[in-house]
């Protein structure tokens, strides 16, 4: 005989097969509460959504049990992606202003240091340059510095180092020891052999200080600094050249003396600043003759006339500037010494 507990019999319509807590459900559902909203939160199912996709009930902070956040305070509204928007320029716009203009005290020194400058000008390291300062022999505009990091502007300030001036302008200073047979222009329309040949490969256009006839050798400038040419051929300011003259003597003993005296030729008297003899071979004299004018032939034409014609002449020294040892077409580029000693024999 079965038991009522067997496999057969049924349970009552009433009860839950989920155990205890179906009766707790079943409970709930009699007294009119879900269990989700005991929990405060709905079911899945009664869930709706808003445009910004987080599920009503829910707030942007996380669950929260009754509609509050944590300590039991309420939790804030989501806020829209129109307020959010609203936000985000606001915060653009107080980063995006324009920048007022500073004053120059504030903003980026102008010019460049001293030093540097003296140092690209080749006048030593920078190290080197600071002594110099610090030894009071550098002088801007005619005003000793002493002080370190002093600015200037290279293109308008006149920086001297012991009374010279430095070249530290974008302005080129060449000595070419001219060769015979070169013409003393910068270009020649018949073709021949000119200055220009020895500077074709420069960027900058120069020109030459003063001339050399085409028989004659030696120191010949080039430049493109239009106001330091211009002086050191103007009569005015006495620049003297001094060249080599091979003639044949005897020479009278007041020959020099003549010479210094002046010499008339046809466009008025031509007058020597020096004149010695250098060496003498028998009759092969040479001589030197120093000179601050700069006519045509000068030299050539002084000698002819008091009888003595030039085989062969050389300009050996311009101003300050030396020929020296330079080969015969050779192009060298002035020191920075040279060039101040050539400004201040003008005046600049």
């Amino acid at each position: 005989m079965r038991s009522s507990g067997g496999r057969n019999s049924r349970k009552p319509s009433g009860s839950d097969s989920r155990g205890a807590g179906g009766k707790r459900d079943a409970q709930q559902r009699r007294q009119g509460r879900p269990r989700s909203e005991e929990r405060g939160r709905p079911r899945p199912e009664e869930r709706r959504y808003e445009k910004s996709g987080a599920p009503q009930g829910e707030r942007p902070g996380g669950p929260g049990k009754g509609g509050r956040g944590r300590g039991g305070a309420p939790a804030r509204p989501a806020r829209s992606r129109e307020y959010d928007a609203q936000l985000e320029e606001r915060a653009r716009a107080r980063h995006t202003k324009p920048q007022r203009a500073l004053p120059k005290t504030f903003g980026e020194p102008e010019g460049e240091r001293l030093q540097k400058v003296l140092a690209r000008a080749g006048m030593g390291s920078r190290r080197a340059c600071e002594e110099l300062i610090d030894q009071a022999r550098v002088e801007v505009n005619g005003r000793i510095v002493t002080e370190q990091g002093l600015r200037v502007d290279p293109e308008k300030d006149e920086i001297k180092v012991d009374g010279l001036t430095v070249a530290t302008q974008s302005h080129l200073f060449f000595a070419l020891n001219k060769p015979v047979g070169v013409v003393s222009s910068m270009d020649d329309p018949e073709g021949r052999q000119n200055l220009g040949d020895y500077v074709d490969n420069r960027e900058t256009r120069l020109f030459h200080v003063g001339r050399l006839d085409t028989e004659t050798e030696g120191i010949i400038l080039l430049t493109n600094h239009g106001e330091l040419a211009h002086r050191l051929t103007h009569p005015r300011y006495g620049v003297k050249k001094t060249y080599l003259a091979a003639i044949q003597g005897p020479l009278p003993r007041d020959l020099g003396k003549r010479l210094k005296n002046g010499i008339r030729l046809d466009d008025g008297y031509a007058k020597a600043d020096d004149f010695r003899v250098v060496e003498n071979t028998g009759k092969n004299y040479l001589v030197e003759v120093v000179l601050h004018e700069g006519r045509k032939h000068i030299v050539r034409r002084m000698l002819a006339e008091s009888g003595f014609p030039v085989d062969k002449l050389v300009r050996t020294r311009f101003g300050p500037i030396a020929l020296g040892d330079q080969k015969s077409g050779w192009l060298r580029r002035l020191t920075n010494t040279e060039v101040g000693m050539l400004m201040k024999e003008v005046g600049l």
